[in-house]
């Protein structure tokens, strides 16, 4: 396995894939820590995970850095996924005792109650785009609440991994509390299938989701899928346009478009809509691409060729398919890794970019005319992840938010993950949650104990 700078395209590392035995062995041990961590007081725990989050701040430059080199983020996003990696685990360390309390039910018994127990060794796949966050976002609620984990990443990024592994180490956490299993795709279900695992996570692509989910209920295992996103912003035209602009162009562009909660399908009101339109081109054009080590780069690489590639054949079908390319559409003459910040016009359902998930800096906009069209235009997705709506009528904006079939609606802000929210999706963008007492309590045995 091959961790390749996006960049410059030289080769970071070589990493050998585990074998069958070697896996076997890791699972055996991530079984027998379970045995130790799931017995240790919830207090001790938090001890751990406090510890952690100020190594993480602490060597935040040192992180940041693999993870740019690994997969191409600007320098100064990188150091901001560091960051909010340790307030997770200092928010999980503080409030898992309050997540996870006894409940107290009232029946004829004498007294009966609900309580939340860890469920064994877990198993998370997970993606790239965002190396830290992802396997710490499952990682943390799921160790709190008494479980052991293994994960395995995408093969570009295995030297996050382990700098992750190293972490937990450094923070004094029992050996084999989260392992790492470099491995190749086949192996999967073997771990999946394997008596010792008891759930199964993944961040990921509808197509893998859709073979994690099948090997899970073929085995019978806890499942949870976040499985991407084409998030709706929806602008009227009472917004505040300059802040949706800024916001918009920001939530679109972050980390080069490869966020699965990114604004994807722009729809704004056709009497804003030439304005908002020139506000953005101006925005794109003013981005400064480069390496991402530089400080002043604000758009890097995407992660792999065959992203790119991807990208450029959705986009071409759309445009082909009637829409318009009103800026970018192609990489920077001096910056062949580096996809252009990309508009595009007139999309609608039926053509590509809007029918499915788009992993990268391509924007595309569509006009509505009433409440109802934005609703449903919202609607016509086959995902559910997220969606923003920009208006300063907060009864409009509530009106809008419920009618939509996603995870999560935000008003006049960007969407967004936060440890103290549930974060997932509905429809192709899976099912679960994580993050927030929801999160801790998705891989946990809710227990009833009736007391005669």
């Amino acid at each position: 396995m091959k961790s390749i700078n996006p960049f410059d395209g030289s080769l970071i590392a070589e990493y050998p894939p585990m074998s069958e035995a070697e896996i076997a062995d890791r699972i055996a041990e991530t079984d027998k820590a379970f045995a130790v961590w799931s017995d240790m007081e919830l207090s001790r725990r938090s001890v751990f995970m406090e510890r952690l989050g100020e190594l993480l701040e602490q060597d935040k430059e040192k992180y940041a850095r693999i993870i740019t080199a690994e997969m191409g983020k600007p320098i100064r996003e990188a150091r901001t996924e560091v960051a909010k990696c340790a307030w997770l685990c200092s928010h999980f360390a503080r409030n898992s005792a309050d997540y996870l309390r006894d409940r107290q039910v009232d029946t004829e018994a004498r007294r009966t109650v609900v309580r939340y127990e860890p469920l064994g060794v877990l198993f998370a796949i997970m993606p790239w785009n965002f190396p830290f966050w992802q396997v710490m976002r499952f990682a943390v609620p799921a160790l709190m609440a008494g479980n052991t984990v293994l994960f395995k990443h995408a093969p570009n990024v295995t030297g996050c991994g382990r700098a992750i592994t190293e972490a937990f180490a450094a923070a004094g956490f029992p050996q084999g509390v989260v392992s790492q299993l470099v491995m190749d795709v086949e192996h999967t279900e073997m771990v999946i299938a394997h008596a010792a695992v008891r759930g199964v996570s993944i961040t990921g692509s509808e197509r893998a989701g859709r073979s994690v989910a099948a090997l899970a209920g073929r085995h019978l295992k806890k499942v949870a899928l976040e499985l991407g996103g084409s998030d709706a912003f929806i602008v009227f035209p009472d917004a505040e346009l300059g802040d949706a602009c800024t916001t918009g162009m920001r939530s679109r562009m972050l980390n080069a478009g490869q966020v699965c909660i990114a604004a994807k399908r722009f729809l704004v009101h056709e009497d804003i809509y030439d304005a908002f339109v020139q506000q953005q081109l101006e925005l794109l054009q003013a981005l400064q691409p480069g390496n991402p080590m530089d400080e002043h780069t604000e758009i890097g690489p995407m992660a792999r060729p065959d992203l790119m590639l991807t990208l450029t054949e959705q986009l071409s079908q759309t445009l082909s398919a009637g829409a318009k390319l009103s800026f970018g559409g192609r990489t920077f003459p001096d910056y062949p890794n580096i996809f252009m910040p990309t508009l595009v016009e007139n999309v609608r359902p039926g053509m590509r970019l809007w029918d499915e998930e788009t992993f990268g800096p391509v924007m595309c906009l569509s006009r509505f005319g009433s409440t109802n069209e934005a609703i449903a235009l919202a609607n016509a997705s086959p995902y559910g992840l997220g969606a923003s709506v920009w208006t300063s009528d907060q009864d409009l904006a509530q009106h809008v938010a419920m009618r939509l079939q996603t995870g999560s609606v935000f008003v006049n802000s960007l969407v967004k993950s936060d440890p103290r929210l549930p974060f997932g999706g509905i429809k192709n963008s899976g099912f679960g949650r994580e993050l927030g007492e929801a999160g801790i309590k998705e891989f946990v045995n809710i227990k009833t104990y009736w007391y005669q």
